[in-house]
């Protein structure tokens, strides 16, 4: 059915998650269903309180540009719906005549976007939840690789090489350097530091993964 769309953007920000933004809006823009295009300006908590962004208006040079920008421009958010939250969100749904979600994120994004999917259908209310992918962690199900975990490895992998250097040049004074990536249980960021290694001698010298360890 033909209606409004809105896109928000949750969780931690990555080097291409606006990247994503602007290809959300572009096919938005492309598509005969969706009219108006509206951001939610600090995810879902910010579209509770409608702050909402006409998306649609905004000049080509600025859509364009998100594509190079880092960060969030949107504004995000981690709040963790609560069941009281589920009224309002589809009262804003209803006033503004939207029936297409967007929202992209990590893993608790795409549980959001399930949830409130799955209570507009018990409502009657017509509503296309639309997960987007990204988080660092690599760790959503079903995809090859999330988008944000290449430049977060690449990220990782240089500042491991100059960690090397440095307990290399100052091995007299510290014998031991201890390097921790983020990733919850997922060791997809520490695994990448491997590339790090251009001799045998180079850091990382161990690397312990969360899943090996879980093994044991």
């Amino acid at each position: 059915m033909k209606g409004n769309c809105i896109i928000g953007q949750s969780g931690g920000p990555t080097s291409v998650i606006n990247s994503s933004l602007a290809g959300v809006i572009d096919a938005a823009i492309q598509s005969e269903m969706i009219e108006s295009i509206y951001g939610m300006n600090y995810g879902i908590e910010g579209f509770m309180k409608e702050w909402l962004i006409d998306l649609g208006s905004q000049p080509k040079a600025v859509l364009s540009g998100l594509r190079k920008t880092p960060g969030s421009a949107l504004g995000s958010s981690r709040h963790k719906l609560k069941e009281e939250d589920f009224p309002r969100i589809l009262e804003v749904l209803k006033k503004y005549d939207i029936h297409y979600f967007f929202l992209i994120g990590g893993n608790d994004t795409m549980d959001t976007i399930n949830r409130v999917e799955a209570y507009c259908r018990k409502q009657g209310y017509e509503l296309t939840g639309v997960g987007v992918p990204k988080t660092v962690d690599n760790d959503l199900f079903g995809t090859d690789h999330t988008p944000g975990f290449p430049s977060a490895a690449r990220s990782n992998i240089l500042n491991v090489m100059q960690a090397g250097m440095l307990a290399r040049d100052m091995k007299k004074v510290d014998q031991f350097v201890v390097y921790q990536t983020i990733g919850r249980d997922a060791g997809w960021l520490g695994a990448a530091t491997a590339l790090a290694r251009r001799q045998e001698d180079d850091a990382p010298h161990l690397i312990y993964c969360p899943e090996f360890l879980n093994i044991r």
